[in-house]
């Protein structure tokens, strides 16, 4: 029963002693688990597995969003040669999770529908887990019977500066019928190396790196995991300064994507003039740190750029203008019969579709799915709001824009909120703390509400406190099946607008 099962409190990051986490028998976690996501208000964070007395232990972690809590789950696989029943065919937004964890190790799921890779999907992973010696292996795409049938591959390699992954669409006509996205061609083994880095500030540097338009969020999530690991509780102002960069990264992000969906739809007015708002935003945030992405502004344990008067103004004033800009032109933009016409209906993902597949953030919220950390799981300074979510029902690419629009007002409304109570605090800051000794014999994870969507941050001390894994999730994980879902039975000439409508991270993936 959920009662005996370990809960933690209301919070977004979490740790415990990996000793109180019981182990489970299989059958008993398959139960549990299963019946906890059959119901829609709890999702998966992460079902993961490390190493451990010979065998392997594997975790899994339930958001229970309307208890706002969390459930942790455990089981162990002594003899890795040995196969375990896929949960997949019950919970299908498990599938990647199991895909990952059978890649990394070796383990064998019966039953799985689809067992490629995730990664590494040209070479087999069975034999690299046991031997560490890769071999090539010929890749089999998904086939369609049907003389109707062709099949159209677009990349790895893109026009322009687009990060590499192969889209292989199986078409009647001009109708896309099917569409497998293989990603995996950037190992960069952040996973291993946040694992064994010998500093804390190695750590933050690949931490933010993870995904570049995404380095204040996932700093947010490691250098809350680091605190919590320590025991740290972060003063009122740094938790504002985090918040506040979180949502400008938002802001910027958002104002670039209206961007990219009116070039896709030759909407040349939309385009410039959100590319030049987008710009004085991310100018603002190098005003700050000196970079405009917010890298070097998020440090476990304090900063080395405190919001200034100077910065607080400079904020304030690219809220005041150019926030007015965006909903000026944003106004325009969802106006234009031109316009809604290649966004209205087009790529759309039901929500029992985003449930399924466990989609989180705005692939969620555009498809009517409640789900956001912020509200959920709240920590910074959103408990204190509290956060409500924009929700749209209709999974389109309009919606999808849509929500874009309305998350802008909202974020900058919070934002000029905690300026002013910014301003009531004391400016001194404090500096970051590379050298916060970890408790041992811990598992620890924070999550984090990036711009995407959730944001998932997991890491186990040993005995003597020292790292023995550290686990990375993007909401890119959850999401990119959603592109394939939205896919089907559009015209193919619709494929970049429904990319560029969910703007998925490539290295955020490929890990």
């Amino acid at each position: 029963m959920i009662e005996e099962i370990s809960q933690m409190n209301n919070m977004s990051c979490k740790l415990q002693s990996i000793d109180n986490v019981s182990i489970m028998d299989y059958s008993a976690f398959m139960s549990e688990l299963t019946s906890l996501i059959r119901d829609p208000a709890n999702h998966c964070l992460f079902y993961m597995a490390y190493p451990n007395s010979g065998g392997l232990r594997f975790l899994a972690c339930i958001a229970r969003d309307e208890h706002h809590d969390f459930v942790l789950l455990s089981h162990q696989l002594d003899n890795i040669e040995a196969s375990l029943e896929s949960l997949t065919p019950e919970v299908p937004q498990l599938h990647l999770f199991e895909r990952e964890i059978a890649e990394n190790f070796g383990v064998r799921f019966e039953g799985h529908p689809w067992m490629k890779g995730v990664r590494f999907t040209t070479y087999d992973l069975r034999e690299y887990a046991k031997s560490g010696k890769l071999e090539r292996k010929d890749y089999s795409f998904f086939e369609m019977d049907g003389e109707e049938h062709h099949e159209v591959g677009v990349g790895p390699i893109h026009a322009g500066i687009i990060e590499p992954g192969h889209f292989r669409f199986i078409c009647n006509g001009e109708r896309v019928m099917h569409l497998e996205i293989m990603l995996g061609y950037q190992h960069r083994g952040v996973e291993s190396l946040l694992t064994t880095a010998r500093t804390g500030l190695v750590r933050s540097l690949l931490a933010e790196s993870v995904a570049g338009d995404t380095a204040v969020g996932h700093s947010v999530a490691h250098a809350t995991l680091m605190e919590s690991l320590a025991g740290y509780s972060s003063p009122p102002r740094l938790d504002l300064e985090r918040a506040i960069a979180l949502e400008m990264e938002r802001i910027a992000v958002h104002i670039g994507d209206t961007a990219a969906l009116c070039t896709d739809v030759a909407y040349q007015s939309g385009q410039v003039v959100n590319e030049a708002l987008r710009t004085t935003v991310i100018n603002t945030t190098q005003f700050w740190c000196g970079n405009r992405f917010g890298k070097g502004l998020v440090r476990p344990a304090g900063t080395h750029y405190p919001a200034t008067a100077e910065v607080i103004a400079a904020i304030r004033n690219v809220l005041n203008d150019s926030i007015k800009r965006y909903v000026d032109m944003a106004d325009v933009i969802y106006t234009s019969p031109s316009v809604l016409s290649r966004f209205d209906g087009i790529g759309m993902v039901t929500t029992n579709q985003a449930m399924n597949i466990g989609a989180v953030g705005m692939a969620a919220r555009s498809s009517g799915l409640k789900r956001d950390i912020r509200q959920s799981h709240p920590s910074l300074v959103y408990a204190a709001l509290p956060h409500n979510p924009v929700v749209i029902d209709s999974g389109d690419v309009l919606a999808r824009g849509m929500l874009r629009n309305l998350e802008v007002r909202q974020s900058a409304a919070m934002i000029h909120k905690w300026l002013d109570q910014l301003e009531q605090l004391d400016p001194v800051g404090c500096r970051p703390d590379y050298s916060l000794k970890m408790k041992p014999d811990t598992i620890a994870f924070s999550l984090a509400e990036g711009w995407r969507g959730e944001i998932c941050h997991v890491a186990i001390t040993d005995s003597q406190g020292h790292m023995i894994q550290y686990k990375v999730k993007d909401p890119s994980f959850h999401n990119w099946m959603a592109l394939a879902l939205a896919v089907r039975n559009q015209e193919i000439s619709d494929f970049p607008i429904c990319n560029k409508s969910f703007n998925l991270s490539y290295c955020g993936h490929d890990l």
